[in-house]
């Protein structure tokens, strides 16, 4: 069995690590490290932490000096890891006990170099609110004009192809840039239709916060990818948000069909 090295960035987490965690360790898939890096959390996450490093080896905990943002949490986590596939889980969701079997087998026998899947959306209490559904393969093209995999805690890709990537300087949407600079180089992203994470939703994630974040979608376009100034606006403001306001629609069709038993 391929060793799978996933990558947590933990910060301000007491509330629900400890459940990620047990997540995790649940796996059908044993073979795997937990590389859980905080970002100079003020409560007790680190104490929460050490005590499951104690237990299971396979859990090892790194902490920076001060809050750098998720992204590097993760990029500290990324230069530790020793699998030859990556994986991602937020601190606040949860794994299906299936999810690393299926996704390494999908990869061993479809020679997927970057998979993700379905996903449940739940709120602070574990409640399922809705089911998401990702399509089967995009392109890089196509996440290069829209966020269509979304969830870091969904994606798994394999590193004997093309190395390790890391995560941009960039505060917010760096996961989007990081899909985008991997499939730049392994093209394709599939996704399993089986609903293998849970995405746990809070009031700071309603998509009224979320508008604040377009700033960063041009920002992406012209300072990292290096589109000129033209060309950087009309993606964004012609193509990009767009395609999430009718994603949003989807969204929200399929939530009112999900609570009515009809989006399964």
């Amino acid at each position: 069995m391929d060793l799978v090295s996933i990558v947590t960035p933990a910060y301000n987490s007491s509330s629900f690590i400890s459940e990620m965690i047990e997540s995790i360790r649940a796996q059908t898939y044993s073979e795997w490290e937990l590389l859980i890096t905080d970002d100079n959390s003020a409560d007790n996450t680190v104490e929460i932490i050490r005590r499951f490093s104690e237990e299971d080896p396979r859990i090892k905990l790194f902490c920076l000096k001060q809050n750098e943002g998720a992204g590097n949490a993760r990029n500290r986590s990324i230069e530790e890891a020793k699998g030859r596939y990556i994986a991602f889980c937020d601190s606040d969701d949860l794994w299906m006990p299936q999810k690393l079997e299926l996704q390494v087998k999908a990869m061993e026998t479809a020679g997927a170099t970057f998979l993700h899947s379905n996903f449940y959306v739940i709120n602070t209490d574990n409640k399922v609110i809705t089911l998401r559904k990702r399509f089967k393969k995009v392109s890089y093209l196509a996440v290069l004009l829209m966020d269509f995999i979304a969830t870091t805690s969904c994606v798994i890709y394999d590193t004997s192809v093309a190395g390790k990537f890391y995560m941009r300087p960039i505060r917010k949407r760096q996961d989007w840039l990081y899909f985008i600079d991997i499939l730049k180089v392994l093209r394709k992203a599939y996704c399993i239709q089986e609903p293998l994470v849970c995405w746990r939703k809070h009031s700071k994630s309603l998509s009224s916060k979320k508008r604040s974040l377009f700033k960063y979608h041009y920002k992406i376009y012209r300072e990292y990818l290096k589109l000129p100034d033209a060309a950087a606006f009309l993606v964004c403001y012609g193509i990009n948000i767009p395609l999430i306001a009718l994603r949003k629609i989807y969204e929200r069709c399929t939530d009112f069909l999900y609570r009515h038993g009809w989006w399964k």
